[in-house]
């Protein structure tokens, strides 16, 4: 389970709310159930509340991150030298192995086992293959902060979103290779999802405090751990804001199901598309 996986919402989801989640993939007949949540917005809560229902009913069932396919440090220093210094930072678009992440839902997808990569958030490194989970499921609850999510067209690039845009990626080229990267890799992993669930936040503006919570969360777990200060938390989450705001613009009329949350992550009303 990713290490932030209890930071939001503290609770859980309700019960009710989860089951009638896991009724939808089961009866969509869902291999892939996707859950599409920005930064702090209780995705891998809800994956390893779904994981833990359907395992209840007997079923084999797995959460799978796209945070575990992170590409390794040195690829994405050579990124950094090779194209921008910001691909040096995890998570954008470009900054993933598609390959491995493909192959891994493929094999779930049709009962075989295999080995589930994972990423070492605190040494920001893929661990060693011997150190993967060896897994098989006939439900795999994959989860990610962008899942889903299209391309923005060219013109809507060249107004920096943000600071660290205005100030570090002055000339788009950064942007532009994220944007290119969403376009043109991702889909083909968008397509191995059966059926989406977008857990919609009532803005971007939340997400520096939900990430917040989750590094405070992180730190009181790991003492030891060299955590983040709120104004580099601000500046982490300014990497993500433009496709963020791309996943709220698009992601209601894309996604399967929607469940909107409040500034505490709480479920404001029914849930659409179930």
């Amino acid at each position: 389970m990713p290490p932030d996986a209890h930071a939001a919402p503290p609770h859980g989801f309700p019960d009710a709310l989860v089951a009638r989640v896991l009724d939808d993939a089961l009866v969509a007949g869902a291999k892939v159930y996707g859950i599409s949540g920005l930064q702090g917005s209780g995705k891998s809560t809800l994956a390893a509340q779904l994981v833990a229902a359907a395992q209840a009913r007997g079923l084999r069932a797995v959460a799978v991150s796209i945070d575990d396919f992170y590409l390794d440090l040195p690829e994405r220093r050579r990124l950094a030298r090779e194209v921008h210094p910001l691909l040096a930072t995890r998570g954008p678009p470009g900054t993933h192995d598609l390959a491995l992440a493909c192959g891994t839902l493929d094999a779930l997808r049709c009962g075989r086992a295999v080995a589930v990569p994972a990423f070492d958030k605190l040494a920001d490194r893929r661990l060693p293959r011997p150190s993967w989970r060896c897994e098989a499921a006939d439900l795999v609850v994959f989860e990610g902060w962008f899942l889903g999510t299209p391309a923005e067209p060219e013109a809507a690039l060249q107004t920096p979103a943000n600071a660290l845009e205005r100030d570090e990626d002055a000339d788009g080229r950064w942007r532009r290779h994220v944007n290119a990267a969403l376009a043109r890799d991702y889909p083909a992993l968008w397509r191995r999802i059966d059926r989406l669930l977008f857990l919609q936040p009532p803005g971007f503006d939340v997400v520096p405090a939900w990430r917040w919570q989750q590094e405070q969360a992180l730190q009181a777990r790991n003492p030891s751990r060299a955590g983040m200060t709120r104004e580099q938390v601000a500046r982490f989450v300014q990497h993500y804001e433009r496709v963020s705001r791309q996943a709220l613009r698009t992601l209601p009329e894309i996604a399967d199901v929607v469940v909107a949350l409040d500034a505490d992550r709480k479920p404001l009303y029914g849930i659409s598309g179930i």
